[in-house]
């Protein structure tokens, strides 16, 4: 999970953006150099939307499933074509669930406790969430006592603050709505939205040099 998400520092989170306007959106978005997805299962027609992207890219990007709570989720995501799979929490059962099947998994962490457990299990890239209501330095307080672990942030991160994210340390971070400015997409704006994402690559580009 760690080399997935080096690759692509940037993973686009689906969170109930309709199915019929999955393509363009996600084409935009693809187009500006985010070539990563997580489709949150919790969302409408979420099965569809991985079973869509994957037809569309191939091996072009890399489609996962969020918000996945248990190892039936898992494996419904899996069977769609998912290709790693996102937890808001550490759930014991669907973290065997991935080791048993050799499942990329990226399980969302907070405490210490959270990151204690995940160690214990072989796991030492996570998602912090919610990142942005956290305190700056809590990614370094984190990394004091737990050497060699690396943190993707999830939540709170946008055009504005993108690049602190990566100055504190984080290899990745996933966004939502803040991908795309909601004006773009009620209008279809989308060679826009590919001009406001590459905005976003090459801002993270510049920050890590």
């Amino acid at each position: 999970m760690r080399e997935l998400c080096l690759k692509h520092p940037i993973c686009a989170i689906l969170r109930n953006v309709p199915l019929e306007e999955t393509e363009d959106y996600a084409r935009a978005v693809f187009e500006g150099g985010v070539k990563m997805f997580e489709v949150a299962l919790n969302s409408d027609d979420a099965l569809s939307q991985i079973i869509l992207l994957k037809k569309i890219f191939g091996e072009e990007a890399a489609v996962g499933a969020g918000t996945v709570t248990t190892p039936e989720r898992c494996r419904i995501a899996l069977d769609s074509g998912a290709e790693f799979v996102l937890t808001p929490s550490v759930n014991k059962d669907t973290i065997e669930f991935c080791l048993k099947h050799a499942i990329r998994i990226l399980p969302g962490v907070m405490t210490p406790t959270d990151v204690d457990v995940c160690l214990s299990y072989g796991l030492n890239t996570m998602k912090l969430f919610p990142a942005g209501d956290l305190p700056e330095n809590y990614i370094k307080s984190l990394k004091g006592p737990f050497d060699g672990t690396e943190y993707v942030a999830v939540g709170g991160v946008n055009a504005g603050n993108i690049g602190n994210f990566f100055e504190r340390g984080f290899i990745g971070v996933g966004m939502g709505q803040n991908m795309v400015p909601r004006e773009y997409v009620e209008k279809k704006q989308w060679e826009e939205a590919s001009a406001y994402v590459r905005g976003l690559v090459q801002g993270i580009r510049r920050k890590s040099v």
